[in-house]
């Protein structure tokens, strides 16, 4: 461990590839307002996908306990996962903090972090903080066993496959604010309801399912309460089921996805629950914080009071 780190140091991980090039384009500006509030800071540069759960356990090795991401949900979600394959601290000595310049921002949406960098960073200036339950899934690659963790909303199915799509065209330069809603509306045409065996703490469900949310927040896609819900300090997974559905029955009911009011709908359940198992016949396909992992057999549970985050805003109960 380097001894001369300042533990009131801030190690900034910046994306620069986060909102197609924000992360670069935007970082001297908000250098400048890190500065101007006195902030002390590192900065470290990701250049691939996973380098920031790299750059974190390295960081935390080197002494640093107060982290942030200039980027989106993904970069916040590798920092997470950084945090806990470290092996020297306790994940509650970290503290997590998030200035936005990805496609979604989604996490963000529940604590008040706003989009414009000046408010973002004053924000970290006041540094007002709360302890974060966090998500952790295995699943499978192939016929391999992995882990992963997540700070915000899981997916399975459909949630899944829009992911991927969306994750595939910004790797090759193309995004936008509206381009998950695209690939949702595409990938309905190419779909299938997928039977799914189901383990809900002790209840046990057979049925069809369109998709699988679990949530440790209360947005994701760009804005849509698939777990309108879920609560980050609650100990609990909010989990939405939507059940075989068509997809003109889908497009109908679009507003439901984005208005809180997906749990009225009579195909959709929703639970609160410690740990969920997932198994299927035809392979379901997972994401976490809007990375794309592997496929079922999956299983969640719930970390509560994991790793502390600064908020702008009380959430929302």
């Amino acid at each position: 461990m380097n001894q001369k780190t300042d533990l009131k140091e801030w190690l900034v991980i910046v994306n620069p590839n986060a909102g197609n090039g924000r992360g670069k384009k935007d970082w001297e500006k908000i250098s400048l307002l890190l500065a101007k509030e006195n902030l002390p800071i590192k900065v470290k540069f990701t250049e691939k996908k996973g380098h920031a759960i790299i750059l974190t356990t390295d960081s935390i090795k080197e002494g640093f306990r107060n982290f942030i991401t200039v980027g989106g949900d993904g970069t916040l979600n590798e920092v997470v996962n950084g945090v806990f394959m470290n092996t020297v601290c306790p994940s509650t000595d970290i503290v997590l903090a998030s200035i936005p310049v990805g496609t979604g921002n989604d996490w963000g949406k529940m604590f008040g972090i706003s989009t414009d960098h000046e408010k973002a960073v004053r924000t970290i200036a006041e540094n007002k903080q709360v302890l974060h339950d966090i998500g952790k899934m295995s699943y499978f690659d192939g016929t391999e066993k992995k882990e992963r963790y997540f700070i915000n909303i899981a997916g399975l199915g459909f949630e899944s496959v829009v992911v991927r799509k969306t994750n595939y065209q910004k790797d090759h330069g193309h995004g936008g604010k509206l381009i998950y809603f695209y690939n949702l509306l595409t990938s309905l045409f190419s779909y299938k309801n997928t039977q799914a065996e189901i383990i809900i703490d002790d209840e046990k469900i057979d049925t069809h399912v369109f998709s699988i949310n679990v949530g440790n927040g209360k947005y994701c896609g760009g804005g849509m309460r698939q777990t309108p819900r879920a609560l980050p300090d609650d100990g609990l997974l909010d989990i939405t089921i939507i059940k075989e559905m068509g997809k003109f029955e889908i497009i109908r009911n679009l507003k439901i996805l984005y208005d809180g009011t997906i749990l009225s709908h009579p195909k959709v359940d929703g639970y609160k629950c410690k740990n969920i198992k997932v198994s299927s016949g035809s392979l379901l396909y997972a994401e976490a914080d809007g990375e794309s992992l592997g496929h079922t057999p999956v299983e969640f549970n719930i970390i509560p009071d994991a790793v502390k985050i600064v908020y702008g805003t009380p959430i929302i109960r």
